[in-house]
């Protein structure tokens, strides 16, 4: 019939604006294109305004415009589930929606599976992921629960990337961190990486979760830790010595305190013990040079080796390899932080210097840190002094009773702007 397959088009053109993308073109509009079009056919002789074959090809080009629409307030959380192989020890449990996933002590995650439940039918898509191991970099996406990683050769994966695909990344992100070094790295997010790349540090967490498209991130807090409150990072060098630093960590404990413990390497095999309650603990692990070095005179070979083989040590003790670094005496130039920085390594410093090694008086040190401290302040101390570890016995309490939250460097740098390698710090002011 003369005009047949122009009027099928006003019809198809009317499902579009009903079921598809076009809800800006009114149907008025789109009636009198298709008289229009009627109309241009009866003047060509009733010649049909395309052929069959045409309307199957016209078909298959405008399939993507009658995808059925999404209106985004009426999406439903996605709920993301994982779980890691955890080295010597087998899969973990199956953890979803930001739940922190946390391997045994002395274990790392060395492969994962994810997948995802709660996906509107009319969205198509997969959540894929993928990890970067040590000593092999990226390996391939993979999806729908495979396994991915190198659990068979016993290899850590350091960081891991996640990203919806096709309809479902339109509508959702994804948000992604993992556990190093004792915190929780900065959200990655649709398929930046998470973790430190090419440092040789251990993932030994892994959390995620789902969000509607442009919604705020979830909260990562680490445990025990209000960002709103004060907080306050003391430090120790030159230990471990069993007998003090045992009675630091004693007082930590009671008073539900953290703090980062600045190891010169050689002293870390003969106090394994102490270095593993350090990290059970929650406090941070960090350098303090093999020999107590100082970063300007020994050259970027020096140093290399200097702060490799300390960290070595104290993965051996506790299984957790430094980022942070102090140098000795508090010397550095340009030269020792681009090293340390190529190594994946930030120099802290400190706002408060107490000097115990210098006056060995408990008394004066405990009136300057309590007539000084502020929040966001790093305090330095050393823990191979008894009289370090009288006065620790007495700021520990006071610190807490005043309101300041004591924390590790990296735990106060999470809320006050982060650390990069290479860079140098000594404060976290809010």
């Amino acid at each position: 019939m003369p005009g047949i397959y122009a009027i099928l088009n006003i019809s198809k053109l009317k499902m579009l604006a009903e079921v598809g993308e076009m809800k800006s073109i009114k149907w008025k509009i789109l009636r009198r294109i298709g008289a229009f079009v009627l109309a241009a056919a009866l003047i060509a002789g009733g010649q049909p305004f395309c052929s069959c074959a045409d309307e199957a090809a016209a078909e298959e080009e405008i399939g993507p415009g009658i995808i059925p629409k999404v209106n985004p307030e009426d999406l439903t959380p996605l709920v993301v589930n994982y779980s890691a192989y955890q080295d010597s020890v087998g899969w973990s449990e199956v953890k979803a929606d930001n739940d922190p996933l946390k391997v045994q002590t002395g274990s790392f995650a060395s492969a994962i599976r994810m997948t995802v439940s709660g996906q509107p039918e009319v969205l198509k898509g997969t959540l894929a992921y993928q990890v970067n191991i040590i000593g092999k970099g990226w390996l391939d996406w993979g999806e729908n629960d495979v396994e991915i990683g190198a659990a068979p050769e016993q290899l850590p994966i350091e960081a891991v990337a996640m990203k919806f695909t096709d309809r479902l990344g339109e509508y959702y992100d994804i948000y992604y961190s993992v556990w190093e070094n004792g915190a929780w790295t900065e959200w990655g997010m649709n398929g930046a990486a998470a973790g430190a790349e090419g440092s040789g540090i251990r993932v030994e967490g892994l959390r995620a979760a789902a969000v509607i498209k442009g919604a705020a991130p979830p909260e990562i807090k680490p445990e025990g830790i209000d960002p709103a409150k004060p907080m306050v990072a003391l430090t120790f060098d030159d230990g471990p010595s069993t007998p003090v630093t045992t009675r630091i960590l004693n007082s930590l404990e009671a008073n539900g305190g953290r703090a980062t413990f600045f190891m010169v390497g050689n002293r870390v095999p003969g106090t394994q013990a102490v270095v593993q309650r350090m990290n059970t603990l929650g406090c941070e692990v960090a350098n303090h040079t093999y020999e107590h070095k100082y970063l300007t005179k020994v050259g970027d070979a020096g140093i290399r080796s200097q702060v490799g083989l300390t960290n070595q040590k104290i993965a051996e003790a506790c299984g957790v390899t430094p980022t942070l670094v102090r140098p000795p005496g508090g010397f550095y130039n340009q030269a020792s932080l681009d090293t340390l920085g190529s190594m994946g390594m930030a120099a802290i410093m400190w706002d408060i210097d107490t000097l115990d090694w210098k006056t060995r008086n408990a008394q004066n040190t405990i009136n300057v840190v309590l007539n000084q401290v502020k929040d966001g302040d790093i305090v330095l101390m050393h823990d191979i002094y008894s009289t370090s570890a009288d006065a620790a016995e007495v700021i520990i309490p006071e610190l807490v009773n005043r309101g300041y939250q004591l924390v590790t460097v990296s735990e106060m740098a999470q809320y006050r702007g982060g650390i990069q390698a290479g860079h140098v710090y000594n404060r976290f002011r809010p």
